[in-house]
């Protein structure tokens, strides 16, 4: 399969679990619609070693950066004022990265759906 039959595979960091969920997603859209939704979609996802670094980071110098980066405000402030739950919900989240970025990337290919569903192309 060559980029253009498949473009998902320049994601850097793509799981065959996220292909298979974005093909079987994408399938019922038309070429046109197709490409908007990668257009959109490749502009909101995120990779998961950016997760594994902004968590280190948080680790490191300012707790909760991972959770505002994929948009958890509220747990990101718990983060920052509690010291990342003194260190031990960092510590869970260095664990747990891709799961986080999978969980986000779900949501934002859900929002791009919709929106290239409703694209007139």
């Amino acid at each position: 399969m060559d980029a253009y039959q498949n473009p998902y595979m320049a994601f850097p960091g793509i799981t065959p679990e996220e292909m298979a969920f974005l093909q079987q997603g994408t399938a019922d859209l038309n070429d046109n619609q197709k490409k908007y939704f990668y257009m959109i979609y490749s502009g909101k996802r995120k990779n998961p070693q950016d997760i594994l670094l902004f968590t280190l980071l948080g680790l490191v110098v300012v707790a909760g950066v991972q959770r505002f980066v994929v948009g958890q405000i509220g747990m990101g402030l718990l983060y920052l004022f509690t010291g990342g739950l003194c260190l031990i919900g960092t510590i869970v989240d260095l664990v747990n990265y891709k799961a986080i970025a999978e969980e986000f990337n779900r949501k934002m290919a859900f929002e791009s759906f919709q929106m290239a569903r409703m694209s007139a192309n």
